[in-house]
Formats: C-alpha cells, sequence, structure tokens
C-alpha cells in the first residue's frame, strides 16, 4: 500500500512530461506550417527568376531548382535600357532617394512630435492627441484624392513622392508608447546637468529608445518602399518613376515574360531583407518590450 502511494505521484509526472511533450512538438509543428506559408511565396519567387519563363507556371515543379540560369536578370536590365521604358538604375536611384528622405524626415519629425506628447505640458495637447489617434485608423487611400488636387501643381517631381508620407500617425502613436517608459529621474538629472529639451532629446532619450527608432524606420521603410498608389496618381515622367512602377512595364510584353516579372521581384525586395537584417536585433527587442507589455 506504501509502495502504490509512491508510485503513484511518480506515474502522474512521467504523464505531465510527455503531456508537455506533446504540446512542445504540436506548437513546433504549427510554426512550421505557418512559416512555410508565407516563405514558399518567397522561395518560388527566388526560384522562378533563375528558370526559364516557359516553366515557371509548370504547377508544383516551378517549384523544383531545375535549369537554373542569370538569363532572365540580364533581360531586365536589357528591357530596361532606353529612354522609351526608362534606365533600371534611374528607376532604383528614385526609390533610393525618396525611401530614404521619408525614413530619415520620418524618424526626427515623429519622434520629436510623439516627445512632445509623451513628456511635456502644453495646453491642447489632450485634443491634438486624439486627433492624431483618429488619424492612425483612416488609410491613404482615403485622402489620396484630397491630396492629389492639393499638389497637382508639382506633379512629375521627387520631392512631392516624399512630402505626404513624412509626417505620420502611427509613428507618432509608436514613439508615444516607448517615451512613456522613460524613467522621469532621467530627464530630471539631464536638467540639473543644464541640459535644454532638444538636447535632453537627442543626448538622452534617443540613445535608449534605439529599439522604437529601428521598428518606426523598418515599417515606413517598407511602406514607402512599396508605394505604388501614389506614385501612380503624380508620376507620369520616366525619370522620376521609383521602382514599383517599373513593374507595369512588363505587363506589356507579349508574350509574358514572366522569369523577367520574378527576376525585377527578387531584385526589388533585396533591399527591404537588407534593412531588416541591420535593424533586426532592435526590431525583435522592440517587439519583444512590447509584448511583455502587453
Amino acid at each position: 500500500m506504501t509502495m502504490s502511494k509512491t508510485m503513484e505521484p511518480t506515474r502522474r509526472s512521467s504523464s505531465m512530461k510527455r503531456t508537455r511533450r506533446w504540446q512542445t512538438a504540436l506548437h513546433y509543428l504549427i510554426l512550421t506550417v505557418v512559416a512555410l506559408f508565407f516563405f514558399l511565396p518567397v522561395y518560388y519567387l527566388i526560384v522562378g527568376s533563375f528558370r526559364p519563363s516557359s516553366e515557371v507556371l509548370s504547377g508544383l515543379s516551378g517549384f523544383v531548382p531545375t535549369n537554373l540560369s542569370f538569363d532572365n536578370y540580364a533581360g531586365v536590365f536589357d528591357h530596361l535600357s532606353s529612354d522609351a521604358t526608362g534606365h533600371f538604375g534611374q528607376f532604383a536611384l528614385v526609390s533610393i532617394i525618396v525611401t530614404t528622405a521619408v525614413v530619415a524626415g520620418s524618424l526626427i519629425v515623429n519622434s520629436m512630435a510623439a516627445y512632445s506628447f509623451a513628456r511635456m505640458k502644453w495646453r491642447g495637447k489632450k485634443v491634438l492627441f486624439l486627433l492624431v489617434i483618429i488619424l492612425t485608423i483612416i488609410p491613404f487611400e482615403a485622402v489620396a484624392l484630397p491630396l492629389y488636387y492639393m499638389f497637382s501643381g508639382q506633379r512629375d517631381t521627387v520631392v512631392i513622392q516624399a512630402i505626404p508620407f513624412i509626417a505620420n500617425a502611427f509613428s507618432i502613436f509608436l514613439f508615444y508608447t516607448f517615451f512613456l517608459d522613460v524613467p522621469g529621474e532621467i530627464e530630471e538629472a539631464a536638467r540639473l546637468d543644464g541640459a535644454g529639451p532638444f538636447r535632453t532629446f537627442f543626448q538622452v532619450i534617443v540613445p535608449i529608445t534605439k529599439p522604437a527608432f529601428a521598428t518606426v524606420a523598418i515599417l515606413t521603410f517598407l511602406g514607402q518602399w512599396g508605394s505604388y498608389l501614389w506614385p501612380v496618381l503624380m508620376v507620369s515622367d520616366p525619370t522620376v518613376r521609383p521602382l514599383p512602377l517599373a513593374i507595369s512595364i512588363f505587363q506589356n510584353q507579349q508574350p509574358p515574360e514572366w522569369g523577367q516579372v520574378l527576376a525585377f521581384g527578387t531584385m526589388f525586395i533585396v533591399p527591404v531583407l537588407a534593412v531588416f537584417l541591420i535593424f533586426q536585433r532592435w526590431f525583435v527587442a522592440s517587439i519583444s518590450s512590447s509584448a511583455i507589455k502587453g
């Protein structure tokens, strides 16, 4: 009887360990399926970019990496190498200039606005911040037409492709949530050392909130690099077209060169992957911090 009582907790513990193992295995299985779901389109894009166009749309066999070559990439540069279609380097340069301007401007303008909302006292702050919150739920498509009429006299310029996207309500709110967690004693110590608001912000607040800046930089880069609607409305001159508009040139090919389309898409996502790899350490830290706070 005593021995039976001793073995009962042991069996229960063993059963719990088996249950935890099954739960862990199930979690890994679900995560693997979800990861494959998101990764397979990227895999198909990259593999297809190295295959002949006639074999790209060949069902499940399109996932098999056979007959690989760089012909499609050479075809993209050959196709985008005249004044009529525009040059690939020209499209890429416009995208880099516009995206860099928007990311840099967004980090400066939105972080300073959020710092003002989070750490300073001034009349009308609550009403204005409520307006910022409301703006976070309004999609760009809803205001694209009014903006088009506002800036219709400045079409076909690089500047007009960047200006409307520097101030962003969601970025302000994201910075705001991070700045709220900064201990007030740090700012108080800076003030005792004679630092003003700008010096406190740039020399004290910015260094300790790098994850917030990395997150906003990545999200802003992703949104701006792939921006299509606004350039379609505002740009008709090939010399100031960004990369997303260049994809439309391949739609007129007869027969369609799907291999070149996939090669263009692969080159289009390379900068996105590079930016994510550069900032991913702070981006992951930001997401982890948000999860803990949530």
